[in-house]
């Protein structure tokens, strides 16, 4: 049966799962066509479209967790989505690059769950041919009942476009606007970086002090770590998130993390993890400290001083850091992740301030990206300290200064960074020649990841060189074929980011990453190795032998990092591994077990993960124990294990029991 809209195409249903045909009806753009999905069944829906037009709407969930999936007239996906789980939207959004019938197909993500499904179109046009349609094209998937985000563009200082999308509180039905302040993330150690430059500059310390000149509680390692290191993540100590998330703490469900846990958790350990400046480890632990040091300089609290010193000097009325996730900050973006029914709120990461934090929004941020340019604020040599990359013991710079990376974007040098909260994420970009950059400010890890790359190419494509290949239309993306999605899916090792793992999973036709610490997100094929991260500001690159086989990938974010494939072995005595284990450092035990044929590890309040057996007596895992290390006596027992996960490492554990 046909079903016309408006808009120049025609809809026609396909089929209905196990549905009876009804009556013809009219549908129109924003009239939803309601069906029920059955559990092993599958809705579809015809669209005729013309060769480059643009086509965005949502699938309403009422407890079925559905699988939206979008293909071109020669069958391959150009869209895939199933984000949100049970409840709320599944939005969609495509471009018609080839004239004919794409179908929209709507199915379980879920085996065995059925349940009723509303499908719409929300918009009908023509692909965006100016760069503020294109960006609104970008985040067409983001509605007033989904968390949003919000897109600034700033030019010599002003803001020349700035768009909110979606919600931003979505309790109170408040919509993203252009002041709406957002949680910035890791972004934020810019500011914190810039502090502790200006307080040099002004001779209230040197960067070069010792640490435990300003902080003599912390332990003597017996290696001078400097505030110099603490700012170009070369410290050595631990990234005591990731340390906590070991311990036990549920990070990601809000547990409570006291200001100075930090220094408790450097004081537990035994020995640093690398020679200071030897190493770049990128680590929240370092500018934890630096607040500490700034306030114990200037004798004011950390956020108290950086609004008076910083924030209000520059004009930036609408950015606080936020010095504890129950402070007020009016109007501000909440956190959302996706949970079983729909969107779920989340509290903000405890004791970010100095490594996160900051609430901001894009009209503030015109006004610092102003004195990166002037150095109105502290002169220009403190913005050439904090934008000039440290270099490494071995005379290697570490493309990153005082928490700013430092790169090239297509020939067009770059000053950046990305941050990521339990919830919000952000994008900063600065191109110094240009004297401009953006920002995406989000409030929900799944909106959109390719939104930044859409801003970056729509406003300031014109000055970068030819990209390798044309960037994807909004929504696109590239057919992969199952059977090498399934050779991308393992572990990888990073080499150049403290051993962290990296793991990649296939489920149904989606590859999704994991990376410690942080939520799973999805990954969109650029090209047939290429992907972009969902959600957030980086690529993955799989790289293959000749033979095809993938023997690694590379992490592209802040630069390129290069990662090991971990492949399992077979041959050892998995139950020599089992029995109860307690480490000194955490005051926490972890018991492991063999069940169906499969090492597991488990927490009091985590488990079980599934170990896999990488080499020797090593083994690989997912959160919150990613490596570990089997140690054993003369006689060849197991006595213990080195534990970590990532930013972590070597949390040694002895074994107490069987």
């Amino acid at each position: 049966m046909r079903y016309l809209i408006t808009g120049g195409f025609a809809l026609l249903l396909l089929c209905v799962g196990s549905v009876h045909a009804q009556q013809a009806t009219q549908l129109q753009l924003g009239k939803p066509v309601s069906a029920t999905l059955a559990a092993d069944g599958a809705i579809k829906y015809e669209l005729n479209l013309p060769k480059g037009h643009f086509v965005a709407g949502r699938v309403d969930q009422d407890g079925v967790d559905a699988t939206v999936t979008v293909t071109d007239p020669a069958g391959k996906p150009v869209f895939k989505g199933a984000r949100v789980g049970r409840g709320g939207p599944e939005a969609f959004a495509f471009a018609a690059e080839s004239a004919g019938r794409y179908v929209i197909e709507v199915t379980p993500a879920t085996a065995g769950k059925s349940g009723p499904v509303r499908v719409q179109l929300t918009r009908s046009e023509p692909v965006a041919t100016t760069p503020e349609g294109k960006v609104d094209q970008a985040a067409a998937q983001l509605y007033k009942d989904t968390p949003g985000a919000v897109v600034g563009v700033i030019k010599g200082g002003q803001v020349v476009f700035v768009k909110g999308y979606g919600a931003a509180d979505l309790t109170n039905g408040l919509p993203f606007t252009r002041e709406t302040p957002t949680n910035i993330g890791s972004s934020s150690k810019q500011f914190t970086g810039f502090a502790l430059a200006l307080l040099a500059s002004r001779n209230k310390l040197s960067l070069d002090d010792d640490v435990r000149k300003h902080i003599p509680e912390l332990k003597d390692f017996g290696k001078k770590i400097t505030v110099r290191h603490l700012l170009t993540h070369t410290t050595g100590y631990r990234e005591f998130i990731n340390t906590l998330i070991i311990e036990g703490r549920q990070v990601l469900e809000g547990d409570y993390i006291a200001p100075d846990e930090p220094i408790k958790v450097i004081n537990r350990q035994p020995t640093l993890q690398n020679e200071p400046g030897a190493e770049f480890n990128y680590n929240n632990t370092a500018f934890s400290l630096a607040t500490t040091v700034v306030e114990r300089v200037t004798g004011r609290p950390f956020a108290e001083w950086m609004r008076e010193e910083v924030f209000l000097p520059l004009g930036m009325t609408k950015t606080w850091v936020r010095a504890n996730p129950g402070q007020i900050i009016p109007g501000r973006s909440i956190g959302y992740i996706a949970g079983d029914f729909g969107f779920r709120e989340v509290r903000d990461l405890h004791a970010a301030a100095g490594a996160g934090g900051i609430y901001t929004t894009p009209g503030d941020v015109a006004k610092w990206m102003s004195n990166l340019k002037t150095g109105k604020l502290g002169g220009p040599e403190v913005i050439k300290e904090l934008t000039t990359s440290f270099v490494l013991n071995d005379g290697k710079p570490s493309n990153y200064g005082y928490g700013v990376f430092i790169d090239t974007n297509r020939g067009l040098k770059r000053w950046q960074h990305g941050g990521n909260d339990i919830a919000h994420s952000s994008t900063f970009v600065y191109y110094p020649d240009l004297d401009s950059g953006y920002v995406v400010f989000s409030n929900y890890q799944g909106v959109p990841g390719g939104i930044a790359g859409v801003v970056a190419e729509a406003f300031f494509g014109q000055h970068m060189k030819a990209p390798e290949s044309a960037p994807a239309a909004a929504g696109a993306g590239v057919d992969v074929p199952v059977a090498t999605l399934r050779r991308y899916a393992g572990k990888y090792e990073m080499s150049t980011l403290g051993g962290m793992l990296v793991t990649v999973e296939l489920q149904g036709r989606e590859l999704r990453l994991q990376v410690a610490g942080q939520p799973a997100l999805p990954l969109k094929a650029t090209s047939m190795t290429s992907f972009e991260v969902v959600g957030a500001p980086a690529k993955i690159t799989f790289n293959a032998g000749a033979d095809g086989t993938v023997e690694g990938i590379t992490f592209h974010q802040g630069g390129e990092h290069p990662g090991k494939r971990l492949v399992e072995k077979s041959s050892v005595d998995l139950n020599s591994f089992t029995g109860r284990f307690f480490s000194e450092e955490l005051e926490t035990f972890y018991d492991l077990s063999v069940e169906d044929g499969k090492l597991v590890i488990r927490h009091r309040r985590f488990g079980p993960v599934t170990l896999t057996h990488t080499n020797g007596d090593n083994f690989s895992g997912t959160l919150p124990v990613t490596q570990v290390a089997f140690q054993r006596d003369s006689e060849g027992k197991v006595t213990g294990f080195e534990a970590g996960n990532g930013r972590a490492r070597g949390i040694v554990f002895k074994k107490v029991s069987r």
